[in-house]
């Protein structure tokens, strides 16, 4: 994979996948923005990573902050070639009777508004310089289904859905979207997860352990990259076999 002369943009850059993408693209020559909440954890990261990265301090799920961040990074560091949407919450866990009008309406705009506002500010330039790769971070909740979570759920499936239009309308102007479906990975969102669970989780996965965010990067890197320029509209899970499992319970 090369990156040479090409900037990508990373919202959820702060950490987990996010960041280790950052990291992935800049070794390989690339100019990398890093996009999250946390603006001092992305100076330090940003810092870490050296010359090649920038950083703004965003909120995905606030329009004019993410949209503006966008502007400002084709301000500072020119035209972006690639943009990887990976911020994103898993909202609040409930049956979907107890299921609250704010925790809906919460993950939606940031795990799916945020990617329609984001992809139609930037689309038009991709599309008029005919180059561009748009990766989008899902989930396997969207090709299966998930109890206790219905907001995350149907904002995991929207995210597929606004993945593939983009795809397809993006298509005959030399611009590429696709979807990566990260399994159990070990990313801050399992931090707080208790060890006997995780132990769970991994025996769950045909690889029988948690994945990496660098393991997931460099699938998120290859897709960003010229090297799957025939590769669009496509959702690829990062799982180590989980979606191709069938899980029957059994009980006696």
């Amino acid at each position: 994979m090369e990156f040479a002369g090409r900037h990508v943009v990373i919202t959820g850059a702060s950490s987990g996948i996010g960041l280790a993408t950052a990291q992935l693209v800049a070794s390989l020559g690339g100019t990398v923005t890093l996009i999250a909440r946390r603006g001092e954890v992305l100076a330090r990261e940003a810092s870490l990573i050296g010359p090649a990265a920038h950083w703004i301090a965003a909120d995905a799920g606030d329009r004019a902050s993410i949209t503006t961040a966008m502007d400002e990074a084709v301000a500072r560091c020119g035209a972006i070639d690639g943009l990887f949407l990976n911020a994103g919450t898993e909202g609040m866990f409930a049956p979907t009777p107890d299921y609250t009008d704010e925790a809906f309406e919460t993950v939606m705009r940031v795990n799916a508004a945020s990617l329609f506002w984001t992809v139609r500010h930037v689309l038009p330039a991709m599309t008029a310089r005919r180059r561009g790769a748009i990766l989008i971070t899902g989930s396997l909740a969207a090709e299966t289904g998930m109890v206790g979570n219905i907001g995350y759920l149907a904002s995991k499936h929207a995210a597929l859905g606004i993945a593939r239009a983009v795809a397809m309308e993006a298509a005959p102007h030399g611009v590429r979207c696709n979807v990566i479906n990260p399994g159990f990975i070990d990313t801050p969102m399992l931090a707080d997860v208790p060890e006997s669970f995780r132990l769970q989780m991994a025996g769950r996965v045909p690889q029988k352990r948690i994945g990496t965010p660098q393991e997931a990067a460099r699938v998120a890197a290859f897709l960003l990259s010229d090297d799957a320029s025939h590769v669009t509209a496509q959702s690829l899970a990062v799982d180590g076999g989980l979606l191709g499992t069938l899980m029957i319970e059994i009980q006696s």
